[in-house]
């Protein structure tokens, strides 16, 4: 299942900063254990930041759902950025958004993070709880009030404001620092003196209860647990508490009522305060309790029986079955004694070195290569060439002068391989124009780094996946690293065809589309060059006849394309010069055809040449029209569909999502030969951008270099 695991570390993602700001953050360390946690049962998992880009940055890891797909679901940890019920906002969006998620509904956040409104339900529940003042002002009258007292803020957590006080002055003190300093209500509660336990809950129907937990006050009735105590020196837990059974029991039950009367959802920890005659009071409930591994819920959970990753998945399932009825989320990377499977060390793998993964991709992003920079690719192809000699690939050099070397690179001895890998490096934009490097929290940007560069990392990284879960060794797999794939493969082609006829399967690794498309089928390329001169310059007549004729026939042969969605013709690169005193006119045009048959090749060629069989005999002007087929269409044969089938099969269980695309741009793979399964678009998800930059999602290297090297590995 794909998992958003949402926190909160960037506060300044915001409009404004206004009102009243969190001060209650996760440790980056325990959000990663969370993480790893659900990495570790098998759950493709995302960590973001949840400020105002979290929109995006949800669409990007987990779009719209397909018919038939499993929908994702949100472990959210974030506590909010500032404003009243912070706690609430994330899940909000969440509802809006129609994302599932882990934890309580925006409602029961509010309610009990409101401690006054959570005592009035809870009072009118008969529930046990404290009595209490609100107070807005130091100035109002404190006449009622019964001393001792905790003074605290109304809406806030983790014991945030906290003072025992004993006086009316004070309390007139701790109330004015309430105010001022939280800009809320101030709740004043009759203190209790004894002892404090609290009591972790998970799920729905039934509520689980955790052993109860008290905190150790070293026998002083009148201490309680500040903020700083909870931060730097937390006090001792005693789990399960040193009390009779029947109060123990007594106080799970209150625990749940409490729970229920909320209306809270999945998980949350009552705080509970035992008087010297045994009597249970309801302090508060915190609906998002800490999942800090010194915290009272984790250590509660493990007494219970939980470690800390099975915690964090039953706190998923319980949502889970929430919301789908009685189904949990896929767990198919764990085999049957728990142990994580290779998939998940996998994943794993990759994750962890998505730093090294982005920096060898930043090399090659940031190196020139255009076609014709022969230097610069031959730079890049020896930098992969270090790297494969490592994980044991010996390789292959095809010397070229004008391009760079293309290269081949295989794990056996055995001409015969299992896949072979068909990946370009050049591209077509030159120096001037090229675009460095660029590093966002979602995005990577820069020249190549869709089209083709994306795709090698994430061979790379594939690959030493592979060879972390010693399975690289057992494979036979061929690399043909192509440099001249802007040229329409002009060097390449008889290599790719050799290579092709020794492979069981070719992949290539251009970027994929924002759906996940994998290419099964691409148009070829066919390129012609349509030229015109004035031949009879006696009349200024004959060179607006020229100019006439050369835009009609582009019109006419671009009309062929109308209404048919087999093929595409463009003109590029139109010029046309005249001039009526000097009487000259002459013009030239490219034009490209995208075609997805040689028949509709052929019928588009037979239809120029019928437009342009009447004006080679004029006298006025001469016409010459040249060009041809550059690469053939590659087709979705039988077998490339069922390679696809397979691969769908695998992308399910790892929650990747796939869809089989048609591209009308032709590439390397369609030399092959029809009949050999083929599969292109494995590289990274991303786009074309405006200008001649691209960009991909960054995640989707983690996922696509997973996919892979489980394919590789069938």
């Amino acid at each position: 299942m794909k998992v958003a695991l949402i926190y909160n570390k960037d506060i300044h993602g915001v409009i404004n900063t206004f009102g009243m700001q969190n001060k209650e953050f996760y440790n980056e360390n325990t959000v990663k254990k969370v993480a790893q946690s659900l990495e570790k049962a098998g759950h493709n998992v995302a960590v973001l930041d949840g400020n105002k880009q979290i929109i995006e940055r949800l669409e990007n890891f987990m779009p719209s759902v397909n018919e038939g797909e499993q929908m994702g679901m949100v472990f959210n940890m974030a506590y909010g950025i500032q404003g009243e019920s912070r706690y609430t906002h994330i899940p909000s969006m969440l509802e809006m958004l129609g994302l599932p998620y882990v934890g309580s509904s925006p409602s029961g956040h509010a309610l009990a993070l409101d401690k006054i409104l959570t005592k009035i339900i809870w009072k009118n529940n008969n529930l046990p709880t404290p009595d209490f003042w609100v107070f807005n002002t130091p100035e109002e009258n404190m006449e009622s009030v019964k001393f001792p007292v905790i003074v605290k803020p109304k809406m806030e957590s983790v014991s945030f404001g906290l003072k025992v006080v004993y006086n009316q002055e004070d309390l007139r003190e701790a109330v004015h620092f309430i105010v001022t300093e939280f800009s809320q209500q101030a709740l004043v509660e009759q203190f209790i003196r004894g002892r404090e336990f609290c009591v972790g809950l998970l799920g729905n129907s039934p509520v689980e209860t955790f052993p109860v937990l008290e905190i150790d006050l070293d026998g002083d009735p009148d201490a309680i647990q500040t903020v700083d105590d909870k931060k730097h020196k937390p006090k001792r837990k005693v789990c399960p508490a040193n009390i009779s059974a029947e109060l123990s029991e007594k106080m799970q039950k209150i625990s749940v009522d409490a729970f229920k009367a909320l209306n809270l959802r999945d998980f949350a920890r009552v705080d509970i305060r035992l008087d010297e005659e045994d009597n249970i009071y309801l302090l508060e409930i915190n609906s998002m309790a800490s999942m800090g591994e010194s915290g009272s819920y984790p250590a509660a959970a493990k007494v219970a029986g939980y470690n800390y990753e099975s915690l964090v998945n039953k706190m998923l399932d319980v949502a889970s079955v929430r919301y789908f009825t009685n189904t949990l989320p896929s767990n198919a990377e764990s085999d049957k004694k728990g142990k994580v499977s290779q998939t998940a060390r996998m994943r794993t793998f990759i994750k962890t070195r998505q730093q090294q993964t982005e920096k060898f991709l930043k090399i090659l992003v940031d190196t020139d290569t255009h076609v014709r920079n022969v230097e610069g690719v031959n730079y890049c192809s020896n930098l992969l060439s270090t790297e494969l000699s490592q994980l044991g690939f010996t390789q292959e050099i095809y010397p070229q002068l004008e391009v760079g070397n293309i290269m081949y690179f295989s794990n056996s001895f055995n001409p015969e391989v299992e896949y072979l890998i068909v990946q370009p490096i050049d591209n077509r934009v030159k120096l001037a124009k090229h675009e460095n490097f660029h590093e966002h929290e979602q995005y990577l940007e820069g020249t190549g780094i869709w089209e083709n560069k994306g795709g090698i990392a994430i061979l790379l990284s594939a690959l030493q996946a592979l060879k972390f879960t010693r399975n690289l060794k057992k494979l036979n797999i061929g690399i043909l690293l192509v440099t001249d794939s802007t040229i329409d493969g002009r060097y390449s082609k008889a290599i790719i065809q050799q290579k092709s006829e020794k492979a069981n399967k070719v992949i290539s690794l251009s970027g994929s589309s924002k759906k996940g498309g994998l290419i099964l089928s691409r148009s070829g390329s066919a390129l012609f060059r349509f030229e015109t001169k004035l031949l009879k310059k006696d009349s200024p007549e004959n060179v607006s006849s020229t100019a006439m004729n050369f835009n009609k026939t582009l019109a006419a042969i671009t009309d062929i394309s109308r209404n048919d969605r087999n093929n595409i013709i463009a003109p590029f690169d139109i010029e046309f010069k005249s001039n009526i005193f000097k009487m000259y006119a002459y013009g030239s045009a490219g034009i490209s055809v995208r075609h997805n048959s040689p028949d509709i090749l052929a019928g588009i060629e037979s239809k120029i040449q019928k437009i342009l069989t009447q004006q080679k005999r004029s006298k006025i002007y001469q016409v010459q029209f040249e060009g041809g087929l550059k690469r053939p269409a590659m087709t979705a044969s039988e077998n490339s569909k069922e390679f696809y089938k397979s691969v769908q099969a695998i992308a399910k269980k790892i929650d990747v999502r796939i869809t089989e695309e048609h591209r009308w741009s032709s590439a390397d793979i369609c030399h092959i030969q029809k009949e050999i399964a083929k599969i292109d678009g494995l590289g990274p998800v991303g786009e074309f951008l405006p200008s001649e930059n691209e960009r991909i999602i960054r995640h989707s290297i983690i996922e696509r270099a997973l996919l892979l090297s489980l394919i590789l590995k069938a």
